[in-house]
Parts: structure tokens; C-alpha cells; sequence
């Protein structure tokens, strides 16, 4: 059986054929319990893979091998929890390679911006980690957890590591001349 605590203990131990298998075979448990609870939505394969990529990194903290199911179960549910809180809503728009996306006819196009790669390197490294990993969609806990704080911690380097991102993006579009209406209007 595909699922079995043998299973289990081999892909523990690095056996790349029984994680595979142990992956396979939670996928169709994964996509069952998600179709059951939002339908057949295009969500659900986002929601399966994420689950999927939960138990496949959390595998080697598994410490009773015979409950693999309630493990990937209780990733699911963690899951389908951020999927209401609206996770999955925004959806990114695709463009068709071969054209160019529209400009925006607010913005100005040459030699305007800012870069976020010079942003993000100004900042300190931890707090970038943290930046990243929250756009990543890990929940505070996990992060927390991936750098040895404490979730409190977590949330306010990111508030104010947003406030400063914040700030500097104010200061580029006063220095650019764009007031206070094109501000005012980006938040609608």
C-alpha cells in the first residue's frame, strides 16, 4: 500500500521512488477532500499542489509514520483555511508573449519607477527573508518558525518593512511630481 508506514520510514530516509509514491497517492485523497468542500473550481488544483508541497517539506518532521493521511489532511486544512481568507482570489494577469502588456496611461514609462530588486537590497537580511517568504504565502507561524522567532516578531518586522517600502514609493512619486490625487487614486 502506497501509504503505508513502510512507506513512510523510506521516503524518511531519502527514497526519492517512495516519496514519489506517497505524493501520488495523497493526490487524489487531496483533490477529493477539496472538490467536496469548494467544488469543482480551478482553485482546486492550486489548493492540492500547495498541500502537496506542505507534506513534501514538512515530511521529515512526521514523527508517527502511520498517520500521513491526518498529516496531509491537516496541510489541506490549513490550505482551504487561507483559500476563504481570499489567497487564492487574485489571480495574476497573463499576456500573451508575442504582445505587449497595456501601460498604464497614468504613469509615466521612461526612467520612472522604482526598482524592487534595489528596494529589496536595501533592505536588512532578515527582514527581506521575511518579506519574501510572506509573498510566498507562508503564514506568519511558519515563518517564525523557518528563522527562530517568535510570530509577533514576524508580523511587525513585515508591517514595517511595508511602511518603509511604503514610504520610499511616496517619496519617488512626490519626487516625480505625481500628487496626491494619483495616490489617493491607486487605492481604490
Amino acid at each position: 500500500m502506497p501509504l503505508s508506514a513502510e512507506a513512510v520510514l523510506r521516503a524518511q530516509r531519502g527514497d526519492a521512488r517512495a516519496r514519489e509514491a506517497l505524493l501520488t497517492a495523497l493526490e487524489g485523497v487531496l483533490r477529493g477532500y477539496f472538490r467536496r468542500r469548494i467544488g469543482a473550481r480551478d482553485e482546486v488544483d492550486d489548493l492540492v499542489q500547495n498541500t502537496l508541497l506542505r507534506v513534501h517539506q514538512g515530511l521529515s518532521d512526521l514523527k508517527d509514520p502511520e498517520r500521513l493521511r491526518a498529516f496531509a489532511l491537516k496541510g489541506a486544512l490549513f490550505e482551504l483555511q487561507d483559500f476563504y481568507r481570499g489567497r487564492y482570489t487574485a489571480r495574476e494577469t497573463l499576456y500573451d508573449p508575442e504582445t505587449a502588456p497595456p501601460e498604464s496611461p497614468d504613469l509615466p514609462t521612461e526612467g520612472a519607477g522604482i526598482d524592487a530588486e534595489r528596494v529589496l537590497a536595501m533592505l536588512p537580511e532578515r527582514a527581506r527573508r521575511m518579506l519574501e517568504l510572506r509573498a510566498y504565502g507562508y503564514r506568519y507561524e511558519e515563518i517564525a518558525g523557518m528563522i527562530g522567532t517568535t510570530e509577533a516578531a514576524v508580523k511587525m518586522q513585515v508591517k514595517r518593512t511595508l511602511d518603509k517600502i511604503r514610504g520610499l514609493a511616496l517619496s519617488v512619486l512626490a519626487a516625480l511630481g505625481l500628487g496626491a490625487a494619483m495616490i489617493a487614486g491607486g487605492r481604490g
